[in-house]
């Protein structure tokens, strides 16, 4: 059975985002669909993008949920087709590309020694060169001026608990994807380039970690300063929008933490 989708309404925004085409890798669910709905909710056009066929049905629904003008696109950002399939896809639709949020990702939590090279492909591919990929296809396709780029980080990229090695390792890749570009593609492109490191975010796939999980994760949630709960994906999308805002043209190269204080940089 296909879960239930949610489908909140559109609060009542300015819509400053009004005729921009937003791309959001891995938008199906969680933390990406937060940023999709957020960025729609604002007046743009949103990719949903989803790895898997089998997804179609669900991904297509939350596209037509969304108050602005937006399509699904079935692209897997870890091969090295998918990046591609997703920008050109969009291009297509749309004829630029305004917005571009590199979301999607994949974490593995286990003993050093017990991490093998499937599980060193499936990140890096992923959470790394899918990145790279995307954001290299997307480029030709931003406005003059103005476009934005947002790399979705983590918190274990610059505090790195244990059990994380290649996760922390892709998302350290990350990091200095954005201090690079944020140099290299504004004098060119016109862009900016930013990145939101999330803390523990209540997504689908965090809940479903088991409460075994959780209970080891518990004593971080108790020790963030603002709240002892984990981070709301709406909360994470509000700092991407922000972003991804006009105003914000002279924000470039910062690393936005959203973790309620639980990593302080």
């Amino acid at each position: 059975m296909s879960p239930t989708i949610s489908t909140p309404s559109a609060p009542s925004v300015p819509q400053t985002l009004a005729g921009k085409v937003a791309v959001v890798s891995g938008s199906n669910s969680g933390i990406g669909l937060a940023i999709a709905r957020e960025l729609s909710f604002r007046g743009a056009n949103a990719v949903i993008n989803y790895p898997f066929p089998s997804l179609s049905a669900d991904a297509t629904a939350v596209a037509a949920s969304l108050p602005t003008k937006s399509m699904a696109i079935c692209a897997d950002m870890s091969t090295v087709e998918g990046p591609r399939t997703l920008a050109d896809a969009t291009f297509q639709e749309f004829g630029h590309i305004d917005i571009l949020v590199n979301n999607a990702a994949l974490a593995i939590n286990l003993p050093f020694e017990e991490q093998t090279m499937e599980h060193w492909d499936s990140l890096v591919n992923l959470n790394g060169r899918g990145t790279f990929l995307l954001t290299q296809h997307t480029l030709r396709h931003l406005p003059p001026a103005g476009g934005r780029i947002v790399n979705i980080c983590s918190v274990s990229s610059r505090g790195p608990p244990p059990l994380q090695t290649i996760y922390a390792g892709t998302k350290g890749m990350v990091d200095s994807f954005t201090r690079v570009w944020a140099k290299e593609l504004p004098p060119k492109y016109g862009c900016t380039v930013n990145a939101v490191s999330p803390g523990p975010t209540a997504t689908e796939g965090f809940l479903a970690a088991g409460e075994e999980a959780m209970k080891v994760l518990q004593p971080t949630v108790d020790a963030t300063p603002v709240g002892k709960r984990m981070g709301k994906p709406e909360e994470v999308a509000f700092a991407v929008a922000f972003l991804c805002e006009e105003r914000a043209g002279w924000v470039n190269g910062q690393h936005l933490f959203v973790n309620g204080g639980l990593f302080i940089d």
